[in-house]
């Protein structure tokens, strides 16, 4: 294993890191992700018109007027997205820029399979058991009375084999994520989410490996061509290229020290610097909102006044599975990896790599506690709001004849009791667990 360490190329990788909150603010903004997921689901089952996009334009002005203006900010279905996959390749190097060796990289890769695989596999036998043709009937009820065209009607696994199968695939598609049988079965058809960000993860894996014995200037110029690259191809290594560059710049590049100093001009004309010669600083925050700008006038003119447009970005790219030039069949074949999103997450990370206050902020015990069971909310607070909160309204609203506002009050007071006793529970009998068996395996298998 020498020949992974050489000493001169891995003594700048030894120093502390520029911030003592360096991982507990990761895992406090997957908390904040955590949040927003909530009541991003909740909405589109029981309130689809205050969600952005959606398939219910028109509804009670209140709820339209929710959508257009705080949608974009507190229950981003695309925000969310980005922000899971670019925190992912954010986290993921950390241990092995701390300490390059082959058996870091070959512990993260056996360990975050199996970390995975089996909490997916709880998760979606849950569903198989929980939804038969019982539940469908009220869902398809429930659907039908509240004319909920928003929210995806799950697909009925058929068979225990077609459920086994689904959980494989889950960790082997590479791409249609959204057309997988476990991701379509799954409530609120996002399960796909866990396939890109496991597919990315060796994105990450092969990609870190020479940030060592590479210099740093290279290694950001050749991330900006591959950055680009990708977005050209719609794949989700852009996301996860950038989450990675941030990672390298925050623990090997000075990144907070320098940001904190400015951008320098480098402007080769004498009248455009200081009159000592050096060359004027442009504020970091400056940049990061630029990106926060564009990203939330791109979003507030799809949910506010132009939300036809919004399918239309995903039309110039190349469609490397589907046609030879542009993606002609973008309404049917396209990831959710979008411009606006990306630009939102970037600044965001931009402004919290550089200030410890907001680094203080994400790591209070109440985002940290949720961030650190992000998987487990994932994988139940859809299926629990399916399996009780749909039974709950429908019983309230059609049986007792509760209005609709009393009726989406109560069941928000049941979910925000039950999900997180549920993901509780399947964090500390699923989650946890399985994480610590996955190391146990690997010192087995290694020693």
């Amino acid at each position: 294993m020498d020949r992974w360490k050489p000493a001169v190329l891995l003594k700048p990788l030894r120093k502390e890191h520029p911030t003592v909150h360096e991982q507990q603010y990761l895992v406090g903004f997957r908390g904040l992700l955590v949040v927003q997921a909530f009541l991003w689901t909740f909405l589109q089952t029981f309130a689809p018109v205050t969600v952005y996009p959606t398939r219910n334009q028109y509804g009670p002005f209140p709820q339209m007027m929710v959508r257009k203006t705080l949608a974009v900010l507190f229950w981003n279905e695309y925000f969310i997205y980005a922000g899971f996959v670019i925190l992912s390749a954010r986290s993921l190097a950390i241990p092995f820029l701390r300490k390059p060796s082959g058996d870091v990289i070959a512990r993260a890769v056996m360990c975050r399979s199996i970390t995975l695989w089996f909490p997916v596999m709880i998760g979606l036998a849950i569903v198989k058991l929980a939804f038969n043709d019982r539940f469908f009937a009220v869902l398809d009820l429930f659907r039908s009375r509240t004319g909920n065209n928003t929210m995806p009607f799950p697909y009925k696994l058929p068979s225990t084999l077609a459920y086994w199968n689904s959980v494989y695939n889950v960790f082997w598609t590479t791409h249609d994520f959204t057309a997988q049988a476990g991701s379509t079965a799954f409530p609120t058809q996002t399960l796909w989410l866990l396939s890109v960000v496991y597919v990315q993860s060796y994105t990450v894996y092969m990609t870190m490996v020479i940030i060592p014995w590479t210099r740093a200037k290279w290694r950001v110029q050749g991330a900006f061509f591959f950055i680009i690259t990708a977005w050209w191809c719609q794949s989700w290594a852009w996301f996860t290229i950038s989450g990675l560059v941030l990672c390298d710049a925050v623990m090997n590049m000075d990144f907070k020290e320098r940001s904190q100093r400015g951008i320098p001009l480098e402007i080769p004309v004498k009248s455009l610097r200081r009159p000592n010669g050096q060359p004027y600083r442009v504020p970091v925050w400056v940049p990061a909102v630029f990106c926060l700008t564009a990203s939330l006038i791109m979003q507030y003119l799809w949910a506010a006044w132009r939300p036809q447009w919004f399918n239309a970005e995903f039309k110039y790219h190349s469609a490397l599975y589907y046609t030879a030039g542009l993606n002609t069949e973008y309404m049917t074949h396209h990831t959710a990896a979008r411009a606006d999103s990306y630009l939102m997450v970037l600044g965001i990370f931009i402004l919290l790599e550089s200030y410890d206050v907001l680094q203080r902020f994400f790591q209070n015990p109440f985002l940290m506690y949720l961030g650190r069971r992000s998987l487990s909310f994932f994988l139940t607070q859809s299926t629990m709001m399916y399996i009780a909160g749909i039974r709950v309204f429908h019983h309230l609203a059609h049986d007792r004849g509760l209005s609709y506002s009393g009726t989406t009050v109560v069941t928000l007071i049941i979910c925000l009791v039950l999900v997180p006793v549920t993901a509780e529970a399947f964090y500390r009998l699923v989650q946890r667990p399985s994480r610590a068996f996955s190391h146990l395996f690997y010192d087995f298998i290694t020693s």
